[in-house]
Formats: C-alpha cells, structure tokens, sequence
C-alpha cells in the first residue's frame, strides 16, 4: 500500500473505536497487549487506553510508522506504550507473553498466513484472545459508480494478489484461523461508511492522489491490472462523482475474535 502521505492521511481516521469495536469490550486493566502490524498507532492509542495500567506493544516492520506512532502516543500522554521495529513472522517475545493480539488490515498483506498465526499463538498465552479486522474487497463499493469505478476495486484487487496478499481477507479468515488451531471463532462484519461532504472529499483526494497516482498506475499496469486509458476513466468517473448529491462510498470488512486453546 506504500507510506504516501494521502495514504497516511487514510490510517490517521482509524481509531479503537472505529476499527477495534468488536475487540474493546473484551479489553480490561492490567492485561497485556499486543498490536501487530500497529503502523502509526492510531488504533493502538485506544487499545493502550483500554488496558492501562497493563502494558502495550506495537510492532511494526516499516520504522517510519514506528516513528510516528511514539510521536501520536507521547502527544496522548500514554506512559505504557512500548514500540518494536520488527517482522511479524519473527517477533521479539519469549512464548506465552500476551494475553491479547490484535491486528487491522494486515492478514491481507502477509503473503502465508499460517506462518503469521502460529507465531502469533506461539507468544499468546493459553486461554488467550486474538482479534483481526481485516478487508472484503468485493464487498466495498462507490456509488454512483458511473460505470467503471468498480473496475477500480477489480484494479486493486488485482494489484495486491499480484503482490501475493489476499483482497478477500476479511470472509477468508475464520478458516485460516481454524487450521492454525484458534478455537471459540466469532465472526462479524461491518463497513467504514463515507457520506458527507467532508467525507466524498476525503475519498475523492485519495483517488486522485494516491490510488491514481503515477507510482500505483504504472504497477498497475506493468501487472496487467489495468490500462492506462482505463486509469484516466476512473478518474474522470470519479470527479464526477465527488460532486454528485448521492456520492456514498463503503469499505467492508469481516471481523474475528479466537482464543488461543488453553490445552
């Protein structure tokens, strides 16, 4: 996905609130966290919040987003909130550590997924929660689509499998869960919904200046997702839908908590 700053502007409105509903009424003081693939932590703020005193570790392979999440942190006032640069398929614990993990649209980056969750449950005790919001690309739309703006979702689809992830995370994931021995599974689902004029706004700048960017439209093309006339018809569909009165656009995603067997 990159680390654009119209991108980051799209992670900086994501909250525990927002994107950790399923997982906050689970958290209480004094447990021990884990936020894996945390990037610059605005979800991990609210998680911190949710468990204080106990201690909170995000973990992150990108330093850049590290660095901005002690930035977001250290502005909240969060004193026990400890950040790692480091790769999910190899993290810095000793076994049984946590007694939660928590992760958002990061399964369906990691190309094996079987390899992230039996690391995950290697540093989760037993008895121990996991929760996962991840994306359901076919599912997401924006309408009015004017014909050729759900191409673009079939363009990013296309794009990420190209990059060995899996658009369709979100309704995959209970079984993966399964086969890596996560038992208790409770599966939800839920969209990011974008409506007001704040909002068409936001979705449009990103369009424009993220996903139409020439950096995502030459891969794009270069993987055989798209053309680049059919790049300059999604932007036109998509000016013309910022100023629709009906513009509406939708993210969705499916939503999983598991415990990890205590035997």
């Amino acid at each position: 996905m990159g680390y654009s700053e119209e991108f980051l502007q799209a992670l900086l409105r994501y909250t525990a609130h927002t994107h950790a509903a399923h997982l906050l009424p689970y958290l209480k003081p004094g447990l021990r966290i884990l936020d894996f693939g945390c990037g610059p932590g605005t979800i991990s703020i609210g998680l911190a919040e949710a468990v204080a005193p106990g201690d909170f570790h995000g973990v992150d392979m990108e330093a850049s987003q590290i660095d901005l999440a002690k930035v977001f942190a250290a502005r909240d006032g969060r004193d026990n909130m400890t950040w790692h640069v480091a790769d999910v398929l190899d993290l810095p614990f000793e076994d049984d550590f946590f007694d939660v993990a928590h992760c958002c649209n990061v399964l369906m980056h990691v190309p094996d997924t079987q390899a992230v969750l039996r690391e995950v449950k290697r540093v989760l005790k037993p008895g121990g929660l996991v929760a996962s919001r991840e994306m359901i690309s076919e599912s997401c739309f924006t309408h009015p689509d004017f014909g050729v703006i759900r191409r673009a979702w079939d363009m990013f689809e296309d794009l990420l499998a190209a990059d060995e992830g899996h658009p369709q995370m979100g309704k995959d994931m209970k079984t993966h869960f399964v086969e890596a021995g996560f038992g208790d599974i409770q599966m939800g689902a839920s969209f990011d919904s974008y409506s007001t004029p704040e909002d068409v706004a936001f979705i449009y700048g990103l369009a424009l200046q993220w996903f139409l960017s020439d950096e995502i439209t030459e891969a794009a093309v270069k993987y055989g997702a798209a053309t680049p006339e059919l790049c300059d018809q999604i932007g036109v569909a998509y000016a013309e839908w910022k100023d629709h009165p009906g513009a509406f656009a939708a993210v969705a995603h499916g939503e999983l908590i598991a415990w990890n067997p205590a035997s």
